[in-house]
C-alpha cells in the first residue's frame, strides 16, 4: 500500500486568526516552532574556508526548502547572511505561516533587506564560501543570467560568479520554457549549479518532511557542507538508522533491490 505523505506536526497550542484575501483563507500563527539548537562544538566544515554562506529566498513556490536549509545551517553552526525578496514574504505567509519573519531572522547570523545594495555581501572583497537561492524564481534566474543586479540577491549572485565562488540555484518552475532552459544553460556553462528539487522516491519517504530534507541534504552536499548526524528529517541522530548511505538518505536495500525490480 502506498504510504501517505503527511506534513510535520505544527507546534501546539496554537491560536489561529483568519484573514480573507481574495478567495483564499490564510492562517497566521501567534506561536512559532521551537528554535533548533545550534552546536558551538560542531567540527568545522573542511570544504568551507570561511564557514559563511549567503542564503536567499525568492517568491517562487517552495519556501519550505529555504526554511529547511536555514535551520540546517543553524544547527551546523555555519554563519548565514539571509535575504528575502519582496515576494518571498507573501509566499512564505501562504505556504508556511507558522514560520514568521522574526523566527527566520533569529536563525540567521545576519539579515539584509533586498534593497540594501550597500550590504557587505554586495562586494567581492567580503569573503563568503558561496550562495544558495532556495527557492529560485525564473525572474531571479533571468536577472542573474543577464548580470542585472537590481537587488541584493541578484547582485550577491553576480559577485559569486565573478569571484569564482559556488552558486547553487534551487529553481522552481514547471513546465519550463525555452527561455528558462536557455537561462539555466548559460549559467551552468559559467559553473553555476542548477539544482531543481526533484524528489528521490527511492528513499521511500515517510512524509513531505523527508522529501524536503532529502533535497536539502543533497543540495548542501553539492555546496560542500557535511550534514553529518542531522538526518533528512532535521533531527540529530537520525542520520544512519536505516543502515544506508548519505546520512540515512538511501535505505541499504534501496541501493540494489528496491528500485531495480
Amino acid at each position: 500500500m502506498r504510504p501517505r505523505l503527511t506534513l510535520p506536526p505544527l507546534p501546539l497550542p496554537l491560536r489561529l486568526h483568519y484573514h480573507h484575501h481574495h478567495h483564499h483563507t490564510l492562517r497566521t500563527y501567534t506561536t512559532q516552532p521551537p528554535k533548533p539548537p545550534s552546536h558551538p562544538s560542531t567540527p568545522p566544515q573542511p570544504n568551507l574556508r570561511h564557514n559563511r554562506l549567503i542564503l536567499a529566498l525568492t517568491g517562487a513556490t517552495g519556501s519550505i526548502y529555504g526554511i529547511r536549509t536555514l535551520t540546517t545551517l543553524h544547527q551546523l553552526n555555519i554563519q548565514t547572511h539571509l535575504i528575502l525578496s519582496k515576494w518571498a514574504l507573501p509566499t512564505l505567509r501562504y505556504e508556511a505561516p507558522q514560520y514568521t519573519l522574526p523566527y527566520l531572522n533569529s536563525l540567521a547570523t545576519h539579515t539584509h533587506s533586498p534593497r540594501d545594495l550597500a550590504a557587505p555581501i554586495s562586494s567581492g572583497s567580503y569573503p563568503v564560501d558561496g550562495m544558495i537561492i532556495a527557492p529560485c524564481s525564473m525572474k531571479t534566474l533571468a536577472a542573474i543570467r543577464m548580470g542585472y543586479g537590481e537587488d541584493l540577491i541578484s547582485r550577491a549572485a553576480d559577485v559569486c560568479i565573478k569571484e569564482g565562488r559556488k552558486l547553487v540555484l534551487m529553481v522552481r518552475e514547471t513546465p519550463l520554457s525555452v527561455i528558462h532552459l536557455e537561462n539555466m544553460a548559460a549559467l551552468a556553462r559559467l559553473g553555476v549549479v542548477i539544482f531543481p528539487p526533484v524528489p528521490g522516491f527511492y528513499t521511500r519517504p515517510k512524509g513531505i518532511d523527508e522529501v524536503v530534507g532529502h533535497s536539502v541534504a543533497r543540495m548542501l552536499d553539492v555546496m560542500g557542507v557535511n550534514v553529518g548526524d542531522i538526518g533528512v528529517d532535521g533531527r540529530e541522530g537520525e542520520g544512519d538508522k536505516e543502515g544506508g548511505d548519505g546520512g540515512g538518505v538511501m535505505p541499504a536495500e534501496g541501493r540494489w533491490v528496491g528500485w531495480r525490480k
